[in-house]
């Protein structure tokens, strides 16, 4: 009699905890009790922030709270700058995901309630993070473009204040509102790798500075947060053939296909009939396209181009971070940078899942099987 053998490399298929986060399927994607779309159109970063952070669905009372306070949690020490800075100008070429993990072990250390797993010291943490965040991210770059850092602005919004801490300019409001829809559509997605090397941290009593550390760890590859990075990247290769003329968008692809290369940007372990954030993303990008930067419609075409020659030969599809290369290329964002913006996202997700797991604690530990040479005797 045969059998099937179910291939659970990667923990594939495999339930592995409950969660009230945040709930997952091939027709849904819901941050506690309430869908992407409907959040997308319809909330804010903070208020989803708060939502994931805190629990429930904040009143106007209870936002105007948390947005006050994350505004007054914005400014980073001045060795935490000095240090992001001396990276900068010593080492250009350090990945900015290590920069920011970096930072957020600094804070740990200068953070007087590191070591405190209360529930109420974690929700603390949790918010002076995501509140210095983009201020971390705005002191590496300005560093790198040799212009000294800035501080954050109060009058602005979340992701406002996000792009004003890289740019020193304020952005316009088309700018602001694809940034803010961007961070929602990232902010959380159940047990991905990252989420999970957290819980995992987490479930060994450690603090959630390490284990968010972790996170950012997992987040930097390029199979993970990484791949908006490599998406652009994979476009702009594409770009470069075509446009001097040495070959089609669909030549392209085949040489891709034979050679087996993996184009980054498609395919999701869950989502086998589409990611529901890439449409939405790639909306606002064309939206922004159309208001601020016609130039950028070209990146677009050329990404429907691919996604349909993907769909048409192999049947998979765009996941969100293929919108996102080009939604921020055209916005003018350095493309090493995308992934700590994902950070600046996602550092809602990962704290909530740190606080979920510290507040309900089984250790993380799984077993394996063993596939290697049998027993021997060393002096035999």
């Amino acid at each position: 009699m045969s059998s099937t053998v179910t291939d659970t490399r990667g923990l594939a298929g495999q339930t592995i905890g409950e969660t009230q986060i945040c709930s997952v399927n091939q027709t849904q994607l819901i941050y506690r009790g309430y869908e992407i779309a409907d959040l997308a159109a319809n909330a804010s970063f903070e208020e989803v922030s708060y939502l994931l952070l805190v629990g429930h669905k904040p009143s106007a009372g209870e936002l105007a709270e948390f947005k006050k306070t994350l505004v007054g949690m914005r400014s980073i020490p001045q060795s935490v700058t000095d240090a992001i800075t001396h990276i900068a100008q010593e080492s250009p070429g350090t990945h900015p995901m290590g920069v920011v993990r970096t930072a957020i072990s600094l804070l740990g250390h200068l953070d007087a309630e590191c070591e405190d797993n209360s529930a109420e010291a974690e929700l603390r943490k949790s918010m002076r993070l995501l509140a210095s965040i983009p201020t971390c991210i705005g002191v590496h770059q300005r560093a790198l473009e040799g212009k000294s850092p800035i501080d954050p602005d109060p009058t602005l919004d979340h992701a406002a204040n996000l792009l004003w801490c890289m740019t020193g300019e304020k952005p316009g409001e088309i700018a602001a509102k694809v940034m803010d829809v961007s961070l929602i559509l990232y902010a959380e997605h159940d047990f991905n790798a990252s989420t999970f090397t957290c819980r995992v941290i987490a479930s060994t009593n450690s603090d959630l500075h390490s284990a968010v550390c972790g996170g950012v760890g997992a987040l930097k590859g390029n199979l993970h947060g990484g791949a908006n990075e490599a998406a652009m990247e994979m476009l702009a290769d594409i770009m470069k053939d075509t446009e001097d003329g040495s070959m089609t968008v669909d030549a392209w692809m085949q040489r891709a296909f034979a050679e087996k290369r993996k184009l980054m940007g498609f395919g999701h372990r869950v989502y086998k009939n589409g990611d529901h954030r890439a449409g939405i993303l790639r909306q606002w990008g064309l939206k922004y396209a159309a208001e601020e930067n016609a130039s950028a419609r070209k990146w677009f075409d050329l990404g429907d181009a691919v996604q349909g020659i993907m769909l048409d030969q192999k049947n998979i599809h765009p996941n969100v971070d293929f919108p996102c290369g080009m939604t921020y290329f055209a916005m003018g964002i350095p493309v090493p940078q995308y992934t700590p913006i994902f950070v600046a996202s996602r550092i809602t997700g990962w704290c909530a899942h740190i606080m979920e797991q510290h507040a309900n604690n089984r250790i993380i530990r799984p077993l394996a099987e063993y596939s290697g040479p049998p027993l021997q005797q060393w002096n035999g």
